[in-house]
């Protein structure tokens, strides 16, 4: 395997998304990812269907592409020290486990780093390792509720809402990648390993970060406000004759360009507009003036317009709509699953210009038992 992590060893106890996630990242950057699944029915995600490709779920595929799958019973103590056995040459583990189980069946980062010093042992939790909730399931609705972002998302006038992409899911695998290879580099330094532990509870306070910091300083929660940006003003989706497009005109300079191309220069000069913050208590007044104009034209003349002078804007599209794009076929972004046609979005990290292929698609359960465990479940020397 090619890509910056080439030579690089990881064990993947992962189920459903933010740890097979993280084990999918590192795998497009060239490691040899290993996924260990219970010999029944493997990883739960599987099933998520449908659609279904081959009997896995597109999720599966997706999130699992260039894996060795092992089968491996974690109550049976031989397959435990054919666990072990793997992790002795291992560079990096991901495990997200329920908090309990990994000490349950000994397969911690005590255990594991007793096997192999250099080990580095990343933990994805759902509430993390300690408190009343380390031991409370957590899927990823449960924390955008739990950790303030529902109630942050959709209008005021409508009750909280999910945001549909499982953000911290996906999020959490990003930042267990980033311990991970922040490990490695220490790893460089002292030749030792590094237990990294994040969860998604932690995820869903780094998204309302700026909420949580301006709680402290003004004891006043932040307004759902829809579309729009809370304190930038314009800065959301408007209605124009056929189809629906954002405005961001997050400087002054931005909205002077944005109050000319309307067709309002005088908009610039107004007391009441001038200013960001100006803008900002008379949101109301200025919105409704400006969503009046742009319903007067199609979104295409708008767009046209605006990006002719610089104002920042987009079209909202749907996802055909986004896969048709000029824009997204130049990003080069989608990449063909071998064994599959499936087409899924790839890493989004090019190296040199170039962003990595998949080798393999998702793997069969248990179909490199005999290629990495030997004939018969001996581990290969």
């Amino acid at each position: 395997m090619n890509g910056p992590l080439a030579g690089v060893k990881v064990i993947e106890i992962g189920q459903a998304l933010a740890g097979p996630l993280a084990g999918a990242i590192l795998a497009d950057m060239g490691a040899d990812v290993i996924k260990i699944e219970k010999p029944d029915g493997g990883d739960d995600a599987r099933g998520w269907g449908p659609p279904f490709i081959e009997d896995a779920s597109i999720m599966f595929h997706v999130t699992n592409r260039n894996k060795r799958s092992v089968t491996l019973d974690m109550k049976d103590a031989g397959d435990l020290e054919k666990l072990k056995a793997l992790v002795r040459d291992a560079d990096i583990l991901i495990q997200n486990l329920r908090s309990g189980v990994v000490a349950e069946l000994g397969i911690g980062p005590q255990q594991m780093q007793a096997v192999n010093p250099r080990l580095i042992y990343c933990s994805i939790w759902a509430f993390g390792p300690s408190g009343p909730l380390s031991r409370a399931p957590g899927f990823d609705p449960l924390l955008q509720a739990f950790g303030g972002v529902m109630m942050q998302t959709g209008r005021h006038e409508d009750p909280p809402t999910f945001c549909a992409p499982p953000i911290n899911d996906k999020a959490t695998a990003q930042w267990c990648v980033i311990g991970a290879l922040a490990a490695l580099q220490q790893r460089h330094v002292t030749g030792k390993g590094c237990v990294i532990d994040t969860s998604l509870l932690d995820s869903a306070a780094a998204w309302v970060d700026t909420s949580l910091a301006t709680y402290h300083v003004t004891g006043e929660l932040s307004p759902r406000t829809g579309t729009a940006a809370s304190t930038i003003v314009p800065y959301q989706v408007f209605e124009t004759a056929d189809n629906p497009m954002v405005i961001a005109a997050g400087y002054d300079r931005l909205f002077h360009k944005l109050a000319a191309a309307l067709g309002f220069p005088e908009w610039a000069r107004d007391p009441r507009f001038a200013r960001g913050r100006d803008r900002f208590e008379h949101r109301d007044v200025l919105i409704g003036l400006i969503a009046a104009v742009v319903r007067t034209r199609p979104r295409a003349q708008w767009i046209a317009a605006f990006q002719s002078v610089g104002v920042p804007c987009s079209p909202v599209n749907t996802i055909a709509e986004l896969e048709q794009t000029e824009q997204f076929d130049a990003s080069d972004l989608l990449r063909a699953l071998p064994g599959s046609g499936l087409r899924v979005v790839g890493l989004p990290i090019a190296f040199d210009g170039e962003r990595p292929h998949p080798h393999s698609g998702a793997p069969k359960l248990g179909e490199h038992n005999d290629e990495i465990l030997g004939v018969g479940g001996r581990i290969t020397p």
